[in-house]
């Protein structure tokens, strides 16, 4: 039987070391690989070209559902189900359900009247009074043009159940345009956009064109069949009355002066 030769101390220290130094480049390779493989792979959501078009195609279905349903019961599998796009669209293009709804009550407040339309509306020079006409005739003729937008509807159903979303429709919305018209009023009265009367004086012309905008126009048609058929006459007849209370809102402070 052969005999089984003796390992020496010195021997095996160097059997050691140079075990260890094969195994070190192996250990700090799988190291370095698991490193990388940890390491986020960096998201461009600006590179996809159709991400815009996707964003903007969900926000329209979504006012559709909205509109249909309410918000309460319109739910994010619907609305990307409607929409053809994946289930995680919602939270990867709005964030939430929330903040989907809060962009379709602006996106619909835009189709009642954009600002950029306001605005051209109302600026450059010419006649305060013409101002107002023009923007009265284009609130009174919304209200009788046919095929409304989406958002005629969802805005009807937030003003007669207000959401929590009101005050981020207000702000991103609702007041940039509120302060365009405050100063037109405020021209055609003659007083400072702050004071009071010029308040009251854009509720009084504005609300009752919001509230022929967002009337459904079956109750139009049933209740008051004539106010649609002559266009033209509603707009004369609105753009008079409306007249005519400012006309005497501005002669009241002008004797209080």
């Amino acid at each position: 039987m052969p005999t089984k030769r003796a390992t020496t101390p010195a021997k095996q220290k160097e059997r050691t070391k140079q075990a260890g130094a094969t195994k070190t480049p192996t250990t700090a390779a799988r190291k370095s690989r698991t490193e990388q493989g940890k390491q986020p792979r960096p998201v461009n959501r600006a590179s996809r070209p159709d991400g815009a078009a996707t964003r903007q195609h969900l926000l329209d279905i979504a006012g559709q559902v909205f509109a249909a349903r309410g918000f309460a019961d319109a739910t994010s599998k619907e609305i990307c189900e409607r929409a053809g796009t994946p289930m995680a669209s919602v939270n990867y293009h709005f964030g939430s359900r929330e903040a989907l709804y809060e962009a379709a009550l602006v996106e619909a407040h835009r189709q009642v009247v954009s600002l950029d339309e306001l605005s051209a509306l109302t600026e450059g020079p010419g006649d305060a009074r013409d101002k107002l006409r023009a923007v009265i005739s284009r609130f009174v003729g919304l209200s009788t043009s046919s095929g409304a937008p989406w958002g005629f509807m969802l805005m009807l159903r937030e003003v007669l159940s207000p959401s929590p979303a009101i005050p981020a429709l207000i702000e991103k919305a609702v007041r940039p345009k509120a302060t365009v018209l405050l100063g037109l009023i405020g021209e055609v009265l003659q007083l400072n956009p702050q004071e009071p009367a010029v308040q009251r004086a854009l509720m009084f012309a504005v609300l009752p064109c919001i509230a022929l905008m967002i009337a459904p126009r079956q109750m139009q048609a049933a209740l008051l069949p004539a106010v649609a058929k002559d266009k033209n006459a509603l707009v004369e007849d609105f753009i008079r009355f409306v007249m005519a209370g400012l006309d005497a809102v501005a002669a009241a402070h002008r004797t209080r002066k």
